[in-house]
């Protein structure tokens, strides 16, 4: 089967229906699919991470921030590759590959916990890898975009995206779930310690390995998908012709609106985690990070999807300036209402909730800046699908950033307080930018 198409007209009503629509769904399907084992391995180490003193790793709070950081920084930097991959290569060659290179961290996790004797920089840079599976969004996205016609886009990308943001989930309730599963290798002890006197109060047997080896089939299973049924739309560009995109300010100012959606949505999802063993963790009856983890990804990847829809009706502006009020509000919330520094665990419940509502605002805005670009930019699809994928690996730093500030903040302060207070200051010039140029009456660019 040839790579590349030799025609492709989807705002052809005749052509979409006599085959475009086929093709088009065909591959939304199998890169949605794809992309939540991407986004899945992206943050498996968050999941990983927290099980590591329990089986004899000596590492530090601030060590554990690290290793949820590095995937962010890697998913970043490989975002910003991946933008310009897909008019040079198409997207068959594109996710075939993308989807071969995370049996390398896959693999390489799955190795390295089974010895404790492992060093901490071996972990940094598996961690690094794992990020393999973030870069591919800023791929992913763009490669959708293109083989919709503007009228679907929203729905289209709303669907790739929302169910891609499911792997963060999935990789948070397969974790605890694939430890009793043996698969190669020797089980580890693993000790469950009180909060307080930190002294050995359970032991038991678990296979931490299993949690990186389960992706290997699925890669396979999924890269061998991507050759044999994905071709690529016929859009074809050079590195140099590409940066065009940067000539345009709203490329910029796309890119800080996404990164208080998707940044903060990817940033929370990272830390969400070690951010309940941290805080709440200490105190007698303290609640199993892993338990209640996986549900702010799922519930912002529903949300995601669910506004996906609404965004193609109501307009993408209204939603992300409503998105932005409302991380405001839920960030000043948990603030002001001390859960960030509690004197018990009966305020746990409270925290959970208002985190669960940040993840679901910022899937709200997810669908509604994605929904926004492709209008933004409605004049030429490349620059619209590049714009994509730019500001994706913009805001894929968030993991890093937001890991990174909080361990900095905990470290200075003895709490997250101050963090959550730029989050405040952050998500009002975001939210102040969305309404100038895109939402108020008489604005730049309406969307």
């Amino acid at each position: 089967m040839a790579t590349w198409i030799e025609k492709w007209t989807p705002e052809d009503p005749v052509f979409w229906r006599d085959g475009g629509s086929r093709i088009a769904w065909r591959t939304l399907t199998i890169t949605t699919l794809a992309l939540i084992i991407s986004f899945a391995t992206w943050f498996m180490v968050s999941a990983i991470a927290v099980k590591l003193p329990g089986i004899g790793f000596s590492f530090t709070q601030n060590q554990l921030f690290w290793l949820t950081a590095m995937p962010g920084l890697a998913a970043g930097l490989l975002r910003i590759v991946h933008t310009f991959l897909l008019p040079i290569y198409g997207s068959r060659h594109v996710i075939t590959i993308s989807t071969i290179i995370k049996f390398i961290p896959a693999i390489g996790l799955g190795l390295a916990v089974m010895d404790p004797n492992t060093p901490y920089w071996v972990f940094l840079v598996l961690a690094f890898t794992a990020g393999f599976g973030g870069g591919d969004f800023s791929s992913y996205m763009p490669s959708t975009s293109l083989f919709f016609p503007k009228r679907l886009q929203g729905t289209a990308l709303g669907i790739q995206a929302g169910i891609g943001n499911f792997g963060v989930s999935v990789a948070q309730f397969m974790t605890p779930a694939m430890l009793g599963v043996a698969t190669f290798g020797a089980a580890q002890v693993f000790t469950r310690r009180d909060p307080v006197t930190k002294e050995a109060l359970s032991t038991s047997e678990i296979y931490l390995q299993s949690a990186a080896f389960w992706y290997v089939p699925l890669l396979l299973v999924f890269a061998i998908l991507a050759w044999l049924f994905i071709r690529s739309v016929p859009i074809r560009a050079s590195f140099k012709e590409q940066l065009d995109i940067f000539k345009d300010k709203h490329t910029f100012y796309c890119t800080f609106t996404y990164l208080m959606t998707f940044g903060g949505f990817s940033g929370l999802a990272a830390i969400f985690p070690l951010l309940i063993k941290s805080i709440y963790g200490d105190f007698p009856g303290a609640p199993d990070p892993l338990k209640y983890a996986f549900l702010g990804p799922l519930i912002g990847a529903g949300s995601r999807v669910l506004f996906g829809f609404v965004a193609d009706k109501t307009g993408g502006a209204v939603l992300t300036t409503l998105t932005g009020i409302g991380l405001i509000i839920g960030s000043a919330a948990i603030v002001g209402l001390g859960l960030l520094t509690p004197t018990s665990v009966e305020q746990f419940p409270t925290f959970l909730y208002l985190m669960l509502a940040l993840f679901f605002i910022t899937g709200m805005g997810n669908a509604a800046t994605f929904r926004q670009f492709p209008i933004i930019f409605g004049h030429n699809p490349r620059q619209a699908a590049g714009v994509i994928g730019f500001t994706a690996a913009i805001a894929a730093f968030g993991p890093f950033i937001f890991a990174i500030a909080v361990s900095a903040v905990i470290t200075a302060t003895g709490n997250a307080n101050g963090f959550f207070m730029a989050l405040v200051a952050f998500f009002v010039l975001a939210t102040a930018i969305n309404w100038w140029f895109y939402h108020r009456r008489g604005c730049a660019r309406p969307s």
